[in-house]
């Protein structure tokens, strides 16, 4: 497995994705073309539990939580950026997804859920807000943002 891996990988799912709104019939796509079961679901986790030891993955951290920009938008993953982020019973920064976000929860240990979703996929649609937290133990949560849109607000 190696970064290209991911990079294929993250590409498949952006061209799936396509120019779907950001809502709950996508976040029902995505689980059933891409089950937490299933092999690409699986090999995502592999791929950023590899990313994550090799250090092109998360490479920051900050209280608590280790991160990082693996894609920009406009390459791989369409418009999307794509952001990798380890948590562990941890609240995050709040922040706002001025053009929505997809997401995937992908389990380490424990039975963790990210703002109670479990492992899987899930989406914000645009203008959504949150501080984002798992619970219940530790997961990578990796996450598409369209044309790379975030804004953290301090609160």
């Amino acid at each position: 497995m190696s970064k290209q891996q991911f990079l294929d990988t993250i590409s498949t799912i952006a061209e799936r994705i396509g120019d779907r709104p950001l809502d709950d019939a996508l976040a029902s796509y995505l689980n059933s073309e891409f089950p937490a079961d299933g092999d690409t679901f699986t090999a995502l986790k592999s791929l950023c539990a590899e990313g994550e030891a090799d250090g092109w993955l998360m490479s920051r951290e900050a209280g608590g939580i280790k991160f990082g920009r693996a894609v920009k938008p406009g390459a791989e993953a369409r418009n999307f950026s794509v952001d990798v982020v380890r948590m562990k019973d941890v609240k995050g920064p709040h922040h706002v997804h001025t053009t929505g976000e997809i997401g995937a929860v992908m389990p380490i240990s424990g039975s963790p859920k990210f703002d109670d979703f479990p492992e899987g996929w899930y989406v914000y649609g645009p203008g959504s807000d949150h501080h984002p937290t798992v619970t219940g133990g530790d997961a990578y949560v990796l996450y598409l943002l369209p044309d790379g849109a975030i804004e953290f607000t301090g609160r």
